[in-house]
């Protein structure tokens, strides 16, 4: 089992079960402490490359995800793997793309998905998930 998280690092959610993912602006330094073993980043162009195992999800800034069946099988992965791994998600800012993922893995985490917008809010960031459509997408994300 790889070290996790420190539930008290910037950027840090601790999910009800207990898994601890970082969210974070891509447009902003790489925090300190310990780099992640898995991310998955949410832009609309390939994202530089990291030296860690990464994902690609392509994702316009204030818009969804292009491929909804493929954001659903990327955050379940990031799911299971933020069990054992230090996995981040990211954007470019940090709240509108990454707090929409972190929304859908509370979903996948058993927070009810009419709830889920607000506990990331409360959680990670009171201005993640920034535009009408990605509440809606929250709302209706299923795992």
């Amino acid at each position: 089992m790889t070290e996790s998280w420190n539930s008290t690092d910037p950027g840090v959610l601790r999910l009800p079960s207990g898994r601890l993912v970082r969210g974070r602006g891509l447009r902003h330094p790489l925090p300190d402490g310990p780099t992640p073993t898995y991310g998955v980043y949410l832009v609309g162009r390939p994202p530089s490359e990291v030296p860690w195992e990464s994902r690609w999800l392509r994702w316009p800034d204030f818009r969804l995800p292009s491929d909804h069946e493929e954001a659903r099988r990327a955050f379940r992965t990031a799911w299971e793997r933020a069990a054992e791994e230090r996995v981040e998600l990211a954007c470019g800012g940090g709240r509108g793309r990454t707090g929409t993922a972190l929304a859908c893995l509370a979903v996948l985490d058993g927070v009810p998905a009419d709830g889920a917008v607000e506990f990331v809010r409360r959680h990670y960031d009171r201005h993640a998930v920034e535009t009408p459509w990605q509440k809606r997408y929250v709302r209706r994300f299923t795992g």
